[in-house]
């Protein structure tokens, strides 16, 4: 994987590219494994997807192969005043179509840089406006606390999908982060919308995962994507592959229900998918 020079063209679309923020302040939800594979799952119908790590853990990066703690240049470059050309730090990756804006530790230090700057809030949303043109598709994963780079990602996105597990903790966090969406709506950015809520880490079998569900799906009705994402442990053994799993083990059951997830999304999306997505989704 390398950085490339004026990666992308124009989106398949001929719009600008939607942008999706995956959003939870609580950790290990499978919100990097559904950015990853639902990024993938997309860019297999042909469409153009950019993934941007908006975690000073790098999660995402080292996800895709990334070794990133050996980066130059990262996300955090982009977000400063003397930030270097976007496609200096764009990168592709072994997925076609998909490509990568990587972060490492050296994001933490954002939130102290941004916090004195003017319009700091959308600091993200100047980086990606730019290049919105070459995708279909831009999908951001947040870190896990409702931070200034959340806020940020917020205030640039069309719409959030919340990636869950099932248990009853989980139901506040949902409250508190729609809260802060609200905020967000109300004072940076009108058009912000939930995309979807989808349940992670599913098991069937226990009832405890089934109440949560059927809880959610009591209170936010059809914002609960239909597809549930299984507990697996092909999972983490993809990410430690560095591949996403719907390339790593096509035919899994994970790999699966992320290619649904991904025709779920785009169904509800409303915009033009161009032949080849269609074709994918039949």
């Amino acid at each position: 994987m390398s950085a490339n020079t004026a990666i992308g063209e124009a989106g398949a679309t001929g719009d600008e590219a939607q942008v999706i923020a995956l959003c939870n302040q609580k950790g290990g939800v499978g919100k990097t494994t559904s950015t990853v594979n639902l990024g993938a799952a997309l860019a297999e119908c042909g469409l153009r997807v950019l993934l941007v790590d908006l975690d000073p853990q790098g999660a995402l990066s080292a996800a895709l192969g990334v070794a990133h703690h050996d980066l130059e240049l990262t996300v955090y470059d982009l977000l400063g005043r003397s930030a270097p050309p976007i496609d200096d730090v764009l990168m592709k990756t072994s997925v076609q179509n998909l490509h990568l804006l990587p972060s490492n530790i050296d994001l933490s230090a954002a939130e102290i840089q941004l916090v004195n700057e003017v319009g700091r809030e959308h600091s993200l949303r100047r980086v990606l406006d730019p290049i919105r043109d070459r995708y279909d598709y831009i999908l951001i994963d947040c870190q896990p606390s409702l931070s200034l780079l959340t806020v940020n990602a917020l205030a640039c996105a069309d719409g959030v999908i919340i990636p869950m597990e099932c248990e009853f903790f989980s139901l506040r966090g949902l409250a508190l982060l729609n809260d802060t969406m609200e905020k967000v709506r109300d004072r940076l950015n009108p058009g912000l919308e939930l995309a979807g809520i989808v349940v992670t880490m599913f098991d069937p079998r226990l009832l405890h995962s089934r109440q949560v569900r059927d809880r959610v799906a009591e209170t936010f009705g059809e914002q609960l994507y239909d597809t549930v994402i299984s507990r697996t442990v092909r999972f983490p053994d993809s990410t430690i592959a560095g591949e996403p799993l719907t390339t790593w083990a096509p035919k899994s059951r994970g790999a699966e229900q992320y290619r649904e997830l991904a025709r779920e999304f785009l169904q509800r999306s409303g915009r033009p998918m161009g032949q080849l997505a269609m074709s994918q989704m039949q």
